[in-house]
């Protein structure tokens, strides 16, 4: 039943929204975007998430479990006889790296979007708030053809041509005409794209990794993602972002008859009757099971977790995630002891 939560069925994404040419869907989600994070996108200067950048800030008091030791400030700590931590701001040029999961697990979805429409609209949203003078965006698609790369460069009019690309690459179940790539070519996958990623992120900057996480994930819960390495030498240098692509249908399946579970990545078919409560539950405790392995590889790696889902306001989750971000920031010792959440 492990495979079982990986699993594609269900009904396609909102037609209405699917049917929209590439340059009808670039204005709806311009638009979603440019409304929704309108406070975000001309408040304070400061990115997704509140450091580490270059620019010393002052110091606080560290915070067991929130902070790391790298960072503190000896200095102070020594004056004081208190641990405390150094504080920088944003970098004013920053170069954010966005590495997007084109993998076949990525076309599916049931709700209004399906999970590759969401990994674009977060894409978006990254663009977009991290936009500014002198700020570049650069990116890699993995796709089942080969990963795209598009180099860091400043600007509105790159930023769209991106989109554009991401709402108008073939589906990872078309086939492609990329010359000396046979059927039986095994695409990239998500540790390909980290290691791909890690060799040209020469300056400190942002990483966003737009993912469902699933690729390569071991049977073996406590065993570590294949691409779990690479993330944790990026969460060195970098600042990390995971955004976490998931669907209503990944975590539970419905009562609904008998259904044909298919893996995509594999083209594995499973006839299931979902009729069998039990089969339901134990559907639902290995899709749980599998989504808490991958946040506690995303935990050891050292990146900052993002999950959305294709059943939710991802806007909004995303404006929580970057107030809750600022907060952490801006409070004082003694605050948000337990994390954010």
């Amino acid at each position: 039943m492990r495979r079982a939560a990986v699993a594609s069925a269900g009904t396609p994404a909102d037609p209405g929204l699917a049917e929209l040419a590439p340059d009808q869907r670039l204005r709806r989600l311009e638009l979603t975007v440019t409304r929704r994070l309108n406070g975000l996108l001309h408040g304070q200067y400061r990115g997704l998430l509140p450091g580490p950048g270059s620019e010393p800030s002052g110091s606080r008091e560290y915070r067991p479990g929130e902070d790391e030791v790298r960072r503190m400030d000896w200095a102070v700590t020594a004056r004081t006889a208190v641990p405390h931590v150094r504080q920088v701001d944003a970098d004013r040029e920053l170069t954010t790296w966005l590495l997007v999961d084109g993998s076949a697990s990525m076309e599916f979805g049931t709700a209004e979007l399906d999970k590759r429409e969401l990994a674009v609209a977060a894409v978006a949203a990254v663009g977009f708030l991290t936009a500014g003078v002198g700020n570049r965006l650069g990116a890699q698609v993995l796709r089942a053809d080969g990963v795209r790369r598009f180099p860091a460069r400043s600007g509105r009019t790159h930023l769209l041509a991106l989109l554009r690309t991401l709402l108008a690459a073939p589906r990872a179940t078309e086939p492609t005409d990329r010359p000396g790539r046979g059927p039986t070519a095994r695409p990239p996958d998500l540790a390909d794209g980290l290691d791909a990623l890690h060799r040209i992120a020469n300056r400190r900057g942002l990483v966003v990794v737009v993912s469902d996480f699933l690729d390569g994930l071991p049977d073996d819960p406590h065993a570590a993602a294949p691409w779990e390495r690479t993330l944790r030498r990026l969460a060195v240098r970098h600042q990390v972002l995971a955004i976490e692509v998931t669907d209503p249908r990944e975590w539970e399946i419905p009562d609904v008859g008998l259904i044909t579970l298919v893996d995509p990545e594999t083209g594995r078919h499973r006839e299931v009757c979902t009729s069998d409560r039990r089969l339901r539950e134990r559907y639902a405790e290995a899709a749980t099971a599998q989504r808490e392995q991958v946040h506690q590889a995303l935990r050891r790696s050292g990146a900052t977790h993002l999950p959305l889902r294709t059943d939710g306001d991802w806007s909004a989750d995303i404006v929580r995630h970057v107030h809750a971000q600022r907060r952490l920031a801006a409070a004082p010792a003694g605050q948000f002891r337990g994390g954010v959440a």
